[in-house]
């Protein structure tokens, strides 16, 4: 092909793209449509589509008088820029005896509804573009001697051919008010000084990008303990990750063997740790660490040590410590997801591999592991992800402890109980979203670039 049928090719290609049904609407559909977008469902009410039409009418009043109102959304629109600036006010009042106090702003409610005015704002763009396309779709169906469906045709038409529509409907409003509201909100306080410090709690401003410059500068307290938070969390992901995998594949192929008896037995002791509450049990075995713990009287009363063991007191110990224990609690739920596995590979390709020789090694490495691998693939990614952000093991047992004097984050704090102390402990929510944001990215990237990488991706039929 020449390089001008290649650009031809192209620019048809762009003009498809540009040339959307909006697009269509506004250049076909006359003055009723074009009348439409200033006053929305115009278009529906003059085709016979009186319902739908005064339903598009009365979502537009409704945000304009919203908008409009005193106090609404255009007030809090027009106060994001500075979050607000009036403090609480003193006065004293001659009558009473007494002080009263005037509210003032308060940062947060504006940050909070005038993310909500936008979202309402474009909420509105969406249905004003839905109130476009659809009078002139009725006017198109009028103009051609068609029949127009009517209100009775739209409700039916939702347990029909338009059922996505309706099932979707409650889910993507919670997901905007529950999920994407909130996210842009913690997304919007990394770029103020919403903390504790300074008296930031009620009035607060946007400082741009002075919280991620803070982080990520090694000379500043947050940011010389960021880095080594982070390089913890890495390792004890890693760890926690692979060595549940790693010990629980073993165990679980040792009791799947023909000569093992009792299966079910021995897999229902490992699974007990799943039975029992994780809360309850990390709080036991931490009073059992403790320097008085039980573990520590027993050695000494057995004289097998002279001092007590740090296992919570020194960063070395509570690291090993931590990761040992949360092998005791999550190799049984590798346990169960090989198991599962193991008695689905089909039993022909072992005969197989017997038949030419493999010994057990040959076998497992050739067969076995490959299996496991590529359903499991998806499963490690989501437990390295999730061990990242595993608060309850490292909150529970250790509480990030020890702490070095003068830090905010322990020895064994990952990202996501740093976030915690900051947030919840320190009121430092500045710092804290910032730590969100970037954990969130990072996560989120590394994710979908491995799993994009593995062959339950590239070729989700290919092994059989």
């Amino acid at each position: 092909m020449s390089t001008k049928e290649l650009a031809k090719t192209a620019a048809a290609r762009q003009r498809k793209k540009n040339t959307g049904p909006l697009m269509v609407a506004l250049r076909q559909g006359g003055p009723l449509v074009w009348l439409s977008c200033l006053v929305m469902g115009l278009g529906n009410i003059a085709s016979g589509q009186i319902i739908k039409g005064l339903l598009f009418l009365g979502i537009e009043i409704g945000v304009i008088w919203f908008l409009a109102m005193p106090g609404g959304g255009l007030y809090w629109i027009s106060m994001l820029p500075s979050l607000g600036d009036r403090p609480m006010q003193e006065v004293w009042n001659d009558d009473e005896g007494v002080y009263e106090y005037i509210m003032g702003d308060q940062s947060q409610l504006i940050l909070l509804y005038g993310l909500a005015s936008l979202c309402v704002i474009i909420v509105l763009v969406l249905v004003w573009r839905a109130s476009v396309r659809s009078g002139y779709m009725a006017q198109k169906r009028k103009n051609a001697g068609q029949r127009v469906p009517g209100f009775v045709d739209d409700v039916k038409a939702l347990f029909d051919e338009n059922v996505h529509k309706l099932l979707m409907a409650l889910p993507f409003t919670c997901l905007l008010i529950f999920t994407i509201l909130p996210l842009i909100y913690m997304v919007c306080m990394a770029f103020t000084n919403f903390s504790k410090e300074g008296d930031h709690l009620v009035l607060f401003d946007w400082v741009g990008l002075r919280n991620f410059a803070l982080l990520f500068d090694t000379n500043s307290t947050v940011g010389s303990q960021f880095w080594s938070v982070l390089k913890w969390t890495l390792v004890w992901a890693f760890f926690a990750t692979f060595l549940n995998f790693i010990l629980g594949t073993i165990v679980a192929i040792i009791i799947n063997r023909p000569t093992i008896k009792f299966k079910g037995l021995w897999r229902g002791c490992l699974s007990m740790t799943i039975a029992v509450p994780q809360f309850v049990s990390l709080l036991v075995i931490r009073s059992m660490m403790l320097p008085d713990g039980i573990v520590n009287r027993m050695l000494l009363n057995a004289g097998w040590i002279s001092a007590r063991l740090p296992f919570l007191t020194d960063a070395t110990w509570a690291r090993v410590l931590v990761i040992v224990i949360n092998l005791w609690v999550g190799i049984p739920y590798t346990i169960m997801q090989v198991t599962g596995i193991l008695q689905n590979i089909p039993a022909e390709q072992y005969e197989a591999a017997r038949i030419d020789g493999a010994n057990a090694v040959q076998q497992f490495f050739n067969i076995t592991l490959p299996y496991m691998l590529f359903v499991l693939t998806p499963y490690l990614i989501t437990s390295f992800t999730g061990n990242i952000n595993n608060f309850n093991v490292i909150f529970l047992f250790t509480r990030g402890e020890p702490v070095a004097v003068g830090n905010t984050a322990g020895a064994t704090d990952l990202l996501v109980t740093w976030l915690y102390k900051l947030s919840v402990d320190q009121q430092k929510y500045n710092i804290g979203a910032v730590i969100g944001i970037f954990t969130f990215v990072v996560l989120s990237v590394v994710s979908l670039v491995t799993y994009r990488s593995t062959g339950s991706y590239k070729d989700e039929e290919g092994f059989k």
